[in-house]
């Protein structure tokens, strides 16, 4: 069997015996209630033909959900987490999360230490002056 970095056995994931025989046992139980269920009673012969595909189809879909659910089990590597460099802050780019808010330059005619004057609102409904028509 293979072995993981660390020099571990990799004995119990690589073992493909235990999802074979899981899957042929459900095709076997497929295979053999559609073969009964699909004769339409005790006068008729056994369609054997819908249960081997019956079992077919039983064996392949059950094999692939524990392939999947195999595959989605597996743990990340230890180096993974140790940080190469290649993840950046993304506040540290320049226009990055990090400049979210931040003006780069100030607005044109606003010194620093006065306040920029403000128009009035005739109609104090904060549209920035122009009057509602009616």
């Amino acid at each position: 069997m293979g072995t993981k970095p660390s020099g571990a056995s990799n004995e119990a994931r690589m073992s493909v015996k235990g999802p074979l025989i899981f899957s042929a046992v459900l095709a076997v139980i497929a295979g053999f209630f559609t073969m009964i269920f699909s004769t339409g009673g005790a006068g008729h012969e056994l369609r054997w033909d819908l249960g081997i595909t019956a079992a077919g189809i039983a064996f392949i879909a059950s094999l692939l959900l524990v392939a999947v659910l195999t595959m989605a089990s597996k743990e990340n590597p230890d180096h993974l987490s140790e940080g190469s460099g290649i993840h950046r802050v993304s506040s540290k780019i320049p226009g990055g999360a990090g400049s979210v808010g931040h003006p780069r330059s100030k607005p044109e005619g606003h010194r620093s230490g006065t306040p920029a004057a403000k128009e009035p609102d005739p109609d104090n409904n904060d549209d920035g002056g122009t009057p509602r028509s009616a």
